[in-house]
């Protein structure tokens, strides 16, 4: 990790210290208190020098999640504009109440999709709507080979997203992600509505969805 190389991913080398990587979801609960802190932080705080602090908290608790902050902004605008990709969210959706409101994710748990409407979109005009829209949906579809789902089409299931596209916008931050986007009025799950105005109804009409490749 100390010695610079290009024949392996060393992301030790590949960010500018410390302070760029950020604990987020712990396992062991006696490392909760360390949820959000940044590893130079953690460093300070155990009188530790951070490599010896980042190996002594993988021995408390290996399985922990991390935001590292060492992606280049214009890298991230030109992979979206390209028409072959698609946009996911590999953060699970929680509720930002109760136990699981105690976690400390990564802000794209509550905030991806949005986000593209709001920074890449409505304000830096880096994609269309349409754009986004298609990577959101019919793209990935596509890729997956769910003939049935991702565009809007007499004969597919109803998987449908009402939205002001002026107003959408994300709220999660790396310090405070436990808070929900604004502006996703209705959302529509198989033809069932599960947010209605913008309120939760309850329903849960979603279903497992298997690819082509699925062996029982």
């Amino acid at each position: 990790m100390l010695t610079p190389s290009r024949h392996w991913d060393n992301e030790w080398q590949e960010i500018p210290g410390p302070d760029a990587i950020m604990i987020g979801v712990v396992q062991n609960p006696q490392m909760l208190p360390l949820q959000g802190m940044r590893l130079s932080e953690i460093a300070k705080l155990w009188n530790k020098a951070p490599l010896d602090t980042l190996f002594d908290f993988l021995m408390e608790d290996p399985y922990a999640g991390v935001a590292v902050f060492g992606m280049s902004e214009p890298d991230v605008t030109l992979a979206l504009q390209q028409p072959w990709v698609a946009i996911d969210n590999d953060s699970s959706g929680t509720s930002p109440e109760g136990i699981l409101g105690q976690e400390h994710p990564h802000p794209r748990a509550y905030g991806t999709f949005p986000r593209i409407l709001r920074k890449y979109v409505r304000e830096e005009k880096a994609l269309t709507l349409e754009d986004a829209i298609r990577k959101f949906s019919a793209l990935p579809a596509q890729r997956l080979r769910l003939a049935d789902r991702g565009v809007l089409k007499s004969g597919m299931w109803a998987d449908i997203v009402i939205f002001d596209p002026a107003t959408v916008r994300d709220l999660a931050t790396f310090d405070n992600p436990n808070q929900l986007s604004e502006g996703m009025e209705y959302v529509l799950v198989n033809g069932k509505p599960v947010i209605d105005r913008g309120k939760m109804t309850g329903a849960l009409p979603g279903k497992v969805l298997r690819g082509a490749g699925y062996v029982p």
